[in-house]
This record gives structure tokens, sequence and C-alpha cells, in this order.
């Protein structure tokens, strides 16, 4: 699961786009073996799909990435984004319950 976490990764900032990468659901509990990844990317202003090349365009189609990457991958442009990018990412921290769930946000040096 890691390899396949460090993949997505990879082909996401392939991009140059990515503004923010944030990891959720059962991957970031104590889940001992959690089936997939829940992914949620939060792009620049100007991406597009239309100018991904390569593999990488499999991120950004939610179907693509769940059946050859094994991850749930939902993305938004940083100005799309509900309420603003801070309540687009706690959005993804809020179960069907209200309860709260586990997320990580990725870092890079360039962050």
């Amino acid at each position: 699961m890691v390899e396949r976490l460090q993949r997505i990764y990879s082909l996401a900032m392939e991009t140059g786009q990515v503004a923010r990468f944030i990891i959720f659901r059962s991957f970031v509990t104590d889940k001992p073996h959690p089936h997939d990844v829940d992914i949620f990317l939060l792009m620049e202003d100007t991406f597009h799909v239309r100018n991904v090349s390569g593999e990488a365009w499999i991120l950004f189609d939610h179907m693509a990435a769940q059946n050859y990457e094994g991850a749930s991958i939902f993305w938004v442009r940083r100005l799309a984004a509900f309420d603003g990018e801070e309540a687009a990412i706690k959005h993804r921290q809020l179960k069907r319950d209200g309860k709260k769930r586990g997320i990580v946000e990725v870092l890079t040096y360039d962050s």
C-alpha cells in the first residue's frame, strides 16, 4: 500500500500543479489492512486536466484511479473549493455521522 501511495504522489507531483496533497480515511487510521487509499488533491487554479500527460491522467479520472491505482482520488482547483480550501479539507475529515476521522497532509520542501 505504501508503494501505491508513493506512486500516486509522484504522478500527482509530475503535474507541477498540486497545491495540497491530503490523505484521509482508513489509510491514516489504525486499520491493519486498508483496502485502498483515499486522497484529496487541491490543485492550483491554472490546472487543466487536458494538459495532463502520461500516466498522471489516471489520477484525474475517478474510476480509472480506483481500477488502476486502487485509490479514491478527489480533486478541486483552489478557487473552486467551497467556502475556501481549509473548509474543503476539513470536510474530508467528517464522517457521515458527523464524527471526525484522521487526515494527513503530505508536505514537500516546496510547500
